[in-house]
């Protein structure tokens, strides 16, 4: 049985995962974020109440907004600051006396998908995660790769391929210290930015979506130029490793009129102007992060069982 944690800045959701894939258990808890002892006691406790559920040997797998820095084992870059710099990896498995897993919430997105949801049956499947933000992560023959410094799949800090201020707008300037990066513009939070940008006046996706819907012709404007800019950068993600699929996920990978044509702006930019990758939609929506979880610790177990054989 494989339990998994996806945690994020207001929830944590736990669910265990049989041999199939099949979900058999599943909760929700509010994130302690007071301090790093309220936060890492309550998720001791969420992992204690799925043992007792269950019987022996239970692999516990997790992500979290962030990433675990690979020299250090201390967490970084996340957005409940009171992870940051602490070693949640190893205090979990002191205090449980197992092995727990930990990564990124994009490359448990990925795995998910790549286990049994839209990229089952693919070698190389890059995951994209249109929310708030823009993360990303990659898996070869359903085996996550995250890189030296853990950050591969991170797209979405590198520059808008093609900016141009006459066709995309206003240089923005990302939080984290560069400017025009993906995220800014082709991310949920990018389209908004750019909607005020544009009209200065402020519109949540859905409202923006409607207007596209109801054939304002300046919002049909602004969602041409998104595709566009979306367009741009998957072609450069195909330009660089060529997945065998590439899998959406995210509030805004939930929009259908997404999918219209995307393949075909795509190749606009792909090197020889051809674009036969699939551009799919996750299967398992907004649980595909906590089910990549769990099957991060029922993978990493096999390796450390493996190894000491």
């Amino acid at each position: 049985m494989k339990l998994g944690l996806d945690i994020g800045g207001t929830k944590i959701e736990a669910v265990v995962l049989d041999d199939h894939g099949a979900i058999c258990y599943r909760e929700r808890y509010a994130t302690q974020k007071q301090s790093y002892a309220s936060f890492f006691q309550s998720v001791v406790g969420i992992i204690r109440l799925a043992q007792a559920a269950f019987p022996p040997p239970l692999t516990v797998g997790i992500g979290v907004p962030g990433a675990v820095d690979p020299t250090s084992g201390l967490i970084k870059n996340s957005n409940i600051l009171v992870l940051n710099q602490q070693p949640f990896a190893s205090d979990l498995e002191q205090t449980l006396a197992i092995p727990v897993t930990i990564t990124n919430d994009a490359n448990c997105f990925t795995l998910s998908e790549a286990m049994d949801g839209s990229g089952q049956g693919y070698g190389v499947v890059f995951g994209v995660i249109l929310g708030t933000g823009c993360g990303g992560g990659l898996c070869v023959d359903q085996r996550l790769i995250t890189g030296p410094n853990a950050c591969a799949g991170e797209w979405g800090h590198n520059a808008l391929p093609r900016y141009d201020a006459n066709a995309d707008g206003e240089s923005a300037l990302c939080y984290c210290g560069y400017y025009n990066c993906i995220e800014s513009f082709i991310s949920g939070s990018g389209l908004e930015r750019q909607y005020h940008s544009m009209f200065n006046k402020h519109a949540a996706v859905p409202e923006i979506i409607r207007q596209v819907g109801a054939g304002d012709e300046q919002a049909i404007g602004l969602w041409q130029r998104h595709g566009d800019q979306l367009a741009r950068a998957l072609a450069s993600i195909i330009n660089m490793i060529d997945p065998d699929v590439i899998v959406l996920g995210g509030g805004v990978s939930n929009i259908d009129m997404l999918y219209t044509g995307l393949q075909q702006r795509v190749a606009n930019y792909v090197f020889g102007r051809q674009c036969n990758t699939p551009i799919l939609r996750a299967s398992h929506g907004d649980s595909s992060g906590v089910r990549g979880a769990a099957w991060l610790g029922a993978a990493s177990s096999r390796i450390s069982t493996t190894s000491n054989e």
